[in-house]
């Protein structure tokens, strides 16, 4: 029984992790823009919605998916180390991982010059046309969700005692269903929108001067101690956004697609090659052998991240070995009945990063920094279609800039500080990050779909995939399956664990699949009934017909359209 009913119109679909950004796009799409000016409204919409899960400090993965084209393209609008950033000044401050919070973990910013980007290049409406949304909620006030409260709460000693310029937009705690501003957003954005070109201002003009000298200053981060930031004016200038071929693989009748290695994108694919020879559907959706089963897979993929991904400016990623069947089926050998302890990567000769114990966790100072982010997804009813998975740039991440109203990102954490690893830090690479957004095709119909959540992500947006692959489930009743993942290899996010045999599982699985995991030796964690996923899709069939879904657990992911 579904939760909502699967949308179904003609003219155009909008699902996203926030009700006010699908409405933004939603209404650019009435006002005869494309999904591509949809999009960038509805992304802009969620830095001041969701401002503890994104915001314009942060990075931008999309899948976009112009009508004329027969696969999509990848925006890859993740920002690159800054080029002072080498191991050996890390350790030289004693650290032996980039800490998860503070001004030494930021990142060239990379969503903002990635949202203009799509709006350049397949766009067709003015910058200030689209982000009027943004502004409006940033002056007038957006509804404060409970789980933004709690961030700040968990934080709230931080931004008093050291992070003040956070603590005087932020505090006093705002309640959950009141409304807050954030009138230096606001101004900020207000002034891009009157620019003649706003790129240059925020790469090479006074919002780079003041991401600059505010990197300057030392602040308390998550290793316990204080430090400045590693940004230069030379490393804003010098980026700009990419766009490049995804790559995909075929799963029954489907080609899905996915970025490249300097995202976990890949270990979706390597997933569906590891399944592919599986009966899945004869195993019952949610049964205790379907869940073993795809956590198994899961933990050879990720093993395989672990050893092998990495900006591929930077290191050889063997894509075609890990991507074919051959391989696949020489590793799904390994899936026995009982859940493996081990981080099993294949490949010739793989290397793991070195386990480092005891790393500082100082309370109060941005734990945990394993945060969330969001999601969208658009299609109009030319076929054009975007999957995007804005994040970074939380408010808990990093203090805010008092003049801009937004903090930096904090994505460098993702980088080992180990040498000679294929997400080895060094100057101007990109973090191996976790951001994966998805889309796929079959028979002329086309498939844009993401979530939220970390390591998670190709894990809580395969399970849906699968759902509606092998069970017919449609967008929503897939998205609305009882959800599961397995945290069982090293955390993208500071300190970087790993929970051998662990599955967390939602409770509405039943005590017979939660007996049968425990049975098969898994460290099950049995999860409240809706709160793993937030998955979001659209689609297009041949005829026309677009159809959307959105996560109901949070209550605050919908999607819109007719």
């Amino acid at each position: 029984m579904n939760t909502r009913p699967e949308l179904r119109g003609s003219f155009g679909m909008v699902a996203s992790t926030h009700w006010l950004a699908s409405a933004a796009g939603m209404a650019v799409l009435e006002l005869g823009g494309n999904a591509f000016d949809a999009a960038v409204a509805a992304g802009l919409t969620l830095q001041v919605a969701e401002p503890h899960l994104n915001g314009p400090g942060g990075e931008l993965p999309a899948l976009v998916w112009p009508a004329g084209r027969d696969r999509p393209l990848v925006l890859c609008a993740q920002g690159p180390a800054p080029r002072a950033a080498t191991i050996e000044r890390y350790r030289d401050l004693g650290l032996d991982l980039i800490p998860g919070t503070g001004p030494l973990s930021a990142v060239v910013p990379g969503a903002f010059g990635g949202w203009l980007a799509l709006l350049r290049d397949h766009g067709t409406m003015p910058f200030a046309e689209v982000v009027k949304y943004a502004i409006h909620y940033a002056e007038t006030g957006y509804p404060v969700l409970p789980a933004i409260t709690g961030a700040i709460r968990n934080v709230e000693e931080l931004f008093r005692d050291d992070w003040t310029p956070s603590a005087e937009l932020y505090l006093p705690v705002a309640a959950p269903g009141t409304m807050a501003t954030n009138p230096q957003l606001a101004e900020t954005y207000r002034r891009l929108a009157a620019s003649t070109d706003p790129v240059e201002d925020w790469y090479r003009g006074w919002i780079a001067e003041e991401l600059v000298a505010f990197q300057d200053r030392e602040w308390m981060d998550s290793s316990g101690e204080r430090h400045a930031g590693l940004l230069s004016a030379d490393d804003l200038a010098r980026w700009t956004p990419t766009w490049e071929e995804p790559v995909s693989v075929d799963y029954h009748g489907y080609e899905v697609f996915k970025a490249g290695p300097w995202s976990q994108a890949p270990v979706f694919l390597q997933q569906l090659r590891l399944l592919e020879s599986f009966d899945l559907a004869a195993m019952g959706h949610g049964s205790a052998e379907y869940i073993h089963t795809i956590t198994e897979c899961a933990k050879l993929a990720f093993a395989d991240r672990e050893a092998w991904y990495g900006d591929p400016n930077f290191t050889d990623v063997p894509l075609d070995l890990l991507l074919s069947r051959e391989y696949a089926e020489e590793r799904r050998a390994l899936v026995g009945g009982e859940s493996s302890a081990e981080l099993r990567p294949g490949g010739e000769e793989p290397r793991l990063p070195t386990p480092v114990g005891g790393a500082p966790v100082a309370p109060g100072v941005g734990e945990p920094t394993r945060g969330d982010t969001c999601h969208l997804d658009v299609v109009d009813r030319w076929g054009n279609m975007v999957a995007a998975t804005p994040s970074g740039g939380w408010l808990w991440g990093a203090p805010v800039i008092p003049s801009l109203g937004f903090p930096l990102g904090t994505r460098a954490q993702m980088f080992w500080l180990e040498e000679g690893l294929p997400n080895s830090l060094a100057p101007g690479k990109r973090p191996r990050t976790t951001l994966s957004p998805t889309m796929a095709a079959r028979d002329g119909t086309r498939l844009a779909t993401g979530t939220p959540g970390g390591d998670q992500q190709d894990q809580w947006t395969l399970h849906v995939f699968l759902g509606h692959v092998h069970f017919g489930l449609d967008l929503q009743a897939a998205i609305d399956g009882p959800n599961h993942h397995t945290e069982a290899f090293p955390s993208s996010f500071y300190p970087r664990e790993t929970i051998p045999r662990h599955v967390a599982v939602e409770e509405r699985v039943g005590e017979e699949t939660i007996a049968g995991l425990r049975e098969r030796g898994h460290d099950v964690e049995v999860s409240p009934a809706w709160s793993l996923g937030r998955v979001s899709s659209v689609s297009r069939n041949p005829d026309g017909v677009l159809r959307a879904g959105a996560n109901p657990r949070g209550d605050q992911g919908y999607a819109v359209g007719r």
